[in-house]
């Protein structure tokens, strides 16, 4: 399998000060054998990215989106205007996963028609080249938050920090919600390798266990703990 983590600010997007002081992460998950690879929340500089595949002989045949805000797909919300999905689709025309219940969202927010997106439900199962990742559903930072399951890697978008999680007090966030995205995720069998979708902590990616253990979001016994601890 080709994975890698990108940190906006450092490894794309480089001088620009929005990116960097975001610290957002892009990942690229592919099949080195195919030479084919997704992108996961292309934004602030997709063109980037795309020099980074090609430098490692790698195909874009996809994008995954973690939920639709632009820090993570690019477009317009909240006074912020950031290039992301639309611009790399002009140049890279490639299908964009996104969650069923994120679909209108991701469309208002980066200007995309529904046509250009392919809606998934939970527990849906897209391949790259031979490699299967496995698309699960987290709602709560927003409705159609995903997660992304492969090869013992839980890429968590903004659902799970190593410390802490997506807030719920945009539009459409449920924190009742995301207490039990947080329970179904503390489940997941095999220990996966948790990869955020910001740099909030001083490491980059944890174990499940060691995030379990030690991030304050697990402490909350029910959805009326976890309101009164983290809203």
């Amino acid at each position: 399998m080709y994975f890698r983590q990108l940190l906006s600010g450092r490894d794309f997007a480089v001088g620009d000060p929005v990116a960097t002081q975001m610290v957002n992460f892009s990942y690229l998950i592919g099949d080195k054998a195919e030479r084919e690879a997704v992108v996961v929340d292309p934004a602030y500089a997709p063109g980037d990215i795309i020099d980074i595949l090609a430098a490692d002989d790698m195909r874009l045949t996809g994008v995954l989106v973690t939920h639709h805000h632009p820090d993570h797909v690019g477009g317009s919300m909240l006074g912020f205007d950031l290039v992301g999905v639309a611009e790399l689709l002009a140049t890279n025309p490639v299908p964009v996963h996104v969650n069923r219940a994120e679909v209108e969202w991701v469309r208002r927010t980066t200007g995309l028609s529904a046509t250009d997106l392919t809606a998934h439900d939970h527990d849906d199962e897209i391949t790259v080249g031979d490699v299967p990742i496995r698309l699960l559903h987290t709602p709560g930072h927003t409705p159609g938050s995903q997660c992304f399951l492969v090869d013992g890697k839980l890429v968590a978008g903004d659902t799970l920090f190593l410390q802490g999680c997506g807030r719920t007090d945009f539009p459409g966030g449920d924190p009742d919600a995301l207490f039990r995205s947080l329970q179904q995720l503390a489940a997941l069998t095999g220990d996966p390798i948790v990869h955020p979708g910001h740099l909030y902590s001083a490491e980059p990616k944890a174990a499940l266990s060691e995030v379990r253990r030690t991030n304050p979001v697990f402490r909350a016994q029910s959805a009326a703990q976890f309101r009164a601890m983290f809203t």
